[in-house]
């Protein structure tokens, strides 16, 4: 059950502080650990230069790091996206992929590598899927002029269904080295390297930042349009700014990860059964512990069957799944 916690400004600091070291004990984990195990000593030798030409530096700045950055900025990100979405939508099955934006986003990227596109050709081909997706999801699942958010849920899962379909039609006329779209699309974070990884960072560390500004304005949305409307606030601006924003996001997220399932809706609800349901913590605990969350997963996609690499969205979608199909169920019983 979800708890009602008040949260001080002290409080969000002390929280922040501790998810903070947590994401940095994660990261160190992850540095660690691979077909080569590097000791914590060497990590930090790496790190402070006295260590820069060893084998283990190559593996962590080459290899390790980027991927790591990859997975937080991706984690984190995805983990936004779900919580403002579910606090948008007042709805806790609302999340980028049971939408059908991550699977709009990704046609968008797929058609850009089609085209032959420059990265940034990709980027906003991603951004424009996304949007789509989002767009013809709320067009099926508005009635009489208001959202119903079960119908949502069964369109934005065929909608994603339609464009997945689309995607793996649009692959055969990739060139056979981009052929391995295929695994990428089941959630890949393997293609982690330079200037990308960090473009990918920034975007999610922004936008996420301007939906943590926003986290009260959920809150006052959570009372229902009307009442948000008599306390004067804008719900058709701050709902607008949302889902563009969000679109964003999900779309350079997909763009560079392929397809990574259940993280936006999972992530959410474990943050609302540690901090209560107040947005003011659960958007940033979102970023912290979905950055986590998604190295970890990662870490154990490349190395549990190592050196065979499985895609970390097949992991996050074993765990998902069930967790999903638990929660439609949980809340069937109650509207019934």
């Amino acid at each position: 059950m979800e708890k009602t916690v008040r949260l001080t400004s002290s409080k969000l600091i002390i929280y922040i502080f501790f998810l903070s070291l947590i994401l940095l004990l994660t990261i160190l984990t992850a540095l660690s650990i691979g077909s080569v195990t590097i000791s914590f000593v060497d990590i930090i030798k790496s790190f402070f230069g006295s260590d820069t030409e060893s084998l283990s530096s190559d593996i962590i700045f080459k290899i390790r790091l980027p991927r790591i950055i990859l997975a937080l900025a991706v984690g984190g990100g995805l983990s936004v996206a779900g919580a403002v979405f579910q606090a948008i939508l007042m709805n806790p099955l609302a999340e980028p992929y049971i939408l059908g934006i991550s699977s709009g986003g990704t046609f968008g990227a797929v058609l850009a590598m089609v085209l032959g596109l420059s990265f940034l050709g990709v980027q906003a081909f991603a951004f424009i899927g996304a949007l789509i997706v989002i767009g013809i999801v709320f067009l099926i699942g508005k009635r009489f002029g208001e959202l119903e958010p079960n119908v949502m849920l069964l369109s934005g899962v065929m909608v994603g269904a339609f464009f997945s379909a689309i995607i793996l039609l649009m692959i055969n006329f990739l060139n056979e080295s981009l052929r391995t779209a295929i695994f990428w699309l089941m959630g890949n974070l393997s293609l982690a390297s330079g200037e990308n990884v960090y473009y990918i960072l920034g975007i999610s560390i922004l936008i996420s930042f301007v939906l943590s500004i926003n986290s009260q304005k959920y809150n006052i949305l959570s009372l229902g349009d009307e009442q948000a409307a008599h306390l004067g606030l804008d719900t058709k601006v701050i709902k607008t700014v949302t889902y563009v924003s969000a679109s964003i996001l999900v779309g350079a997220i997909v763009s560079v990860s392929g397809i990574i399932g259940f993280v936006g809706l999972i992530i959410p609800h474990l943050c609302r059964l540690i901090f209560g349901i107040d947005n003011r913590i659960i958007i940033p605990a979102s970023f912290f512990i979905g950055s986590s969350y998604l190295i970890l997963t990662d870490t154990l996609a490349r190395y549990i069957i190592s050196p065979v690499e499985i895609p970390v969205g097949a992991v996050t979608a074993i765990i998902g799944a069930p967790i999903f199909i638990y929660l439609l169920r949980k809340r069937f019983n109650l509207i019934n």
